[in-house]
């Protein structure tokens, strides 16, 4: 037999006794499961973040920041790469004392805010309802796989009708079935209620991406670029870039006063 006809021959016969590959339905289930099941653990973590937004004029703000149960707390110490100056610093320790000292209505503001991984998440769960999904691959320990909107799902709201409108990609790690990336963009405007209710512009979108921290997985960067009308001409843009590094695990879930004391260089937490 000549050799590259055997060649062939060894080939085939391998493909033919590799598992089939999961089927999308099936990798985002378990993944998503992971996901809640992770969330539940309420890991806590110190981190810098690099952040230019709405909230932050435009300007690229560097903060620290801890986690607590009920929200993030952070210090700036840079604008821009320049170091605040000591008036700034001043004012940044006396914000964070007041919110050691009414650590409730900090709690209730930062439950009144919805964050854009908290937006990510909620995508994660309309996977599988609002989406098909085409060119599956799996390489180098990665799942690949593209998703667009499903003709047949009809979403309420005005929010899930916008994420219905996106097409993009996701990205899940093989081995532990968490999510690497994600990332949703619309082809075309997105016009809900005629246009009278909002017109959301083609190229409005997001992306997301995480890694192994110490054993655990954490969003490093989020991207979000909103571009839109509401009602009565109403701007509904957004945009923000935030990355997060130098992560520090926290062995309990801090209290806002600890936190505070973290930042501002009191007794550890722990």
């Amino acid at each position: 037999m000549p050799i590259a006809l055997a060649l062939l021959f060894l080939t085939l016969g391998l493909r033919a006794q590799a598992p089939a590959p999961h089927s999308p339905q099936e990798l985002l289930k378990v993944m998503i499961e992971n996901e809640r099941v992770a969330l539940l653990t309420k890991e806590r973590y110190e981190y810098q973040s690099n952040e230019r937004s709405d909230r932050t004029g435009g300007h690229l703000w560097t903060e620290e920041v801890v986690e607590t149960s009920v929200g993030r707390l952070r210090l700036l110490s840079a604008v821009d790469g320049v170091p605040i100056s000591a008036e700034r610093a001043l004012q940044e320790r006396d914000r964070l004392t007041a919110i050691a000292e009414h650590p409730d209505e900090f709690a209730r503001r930062e439950a009144a805010q919805h964050n854009d991984e908290e937006k990510a998440r909620h995508m994660l769960e309309l996977l599988p309802k609002y989406f098909v999904f085409d060119n599956v691959i799996l390489q180098d320990g990665v799942w690949h796989m593209d998703f667009h909107p499903n003709p047949e799902a009809s979403p309420s709201g005005i929010e899930d009708q916008v994420l219905h409108g996106m097409s993009g990609t996701v990205m899940i790690d093989a081995r532990d079935y968490r999510l690497l990336h994600i990332d949703g963009h619309l082809m075309q405007d997105v016009s809900i209620g005629f246009g009278l209710l909002a017109n959301v512009h083609a190229g409005s979108g997001f992306a997301s991406d995480r890694r192994q921290v110490y054993g655990h997985w954490r969003t490093v960067h989020v991207v979000t670029n909103i571009h839109g009308k509401a009602a009565l001409f109403k701007s509904v843009s957004r945009s923000s870039d935030l990355k997060r590094s130098d992560f520090r695990y926290l062995d309990h879930d801090v209290t806002v006063p600890e936190a505070v004391a973290l930042l501002l260089g009191g007794p550890a937490a722990g």
